[in-house]
């Protein structure tokens, strides 16, 4: 068995785009950006975090900062 040498890329990312990469089995790109933000929302300090660092619930990206601190709390989906 042979393991994938990949490691996730910290950058802006659709917010679609990063929750089917946390959900790639989801039904939709809606259904998964869901469920990722009810991880976020389930996690309180994670939460804070990106409120303290300006995101905005209307953006359609978040920012590199903000990836870094989802992948901080809530680990790297698997690629």
């Amino acid at each position: 068995m042979t393991m994938k040498d990949t490691t996730f890329e910290i950058r802006a990312y659709g917010k679609s785009e990063l929750a089917l990469l946390y959900f790639p089995k989801a039904w939709s790109a809606r259904g998964a950006l869901c469920n990722l933000n009810y991880w976020i929302n389930r996690n309180a300090e994670l939460r804070a975090s990106l409120q303290d660092c300006g995101m905005s619930s209307k953006s359609k990206h978040y920012t590199p900062k903000e990836v870094a601190l989802i992948v901080h709390f809530l680990g790297e989906p698997l690629l």
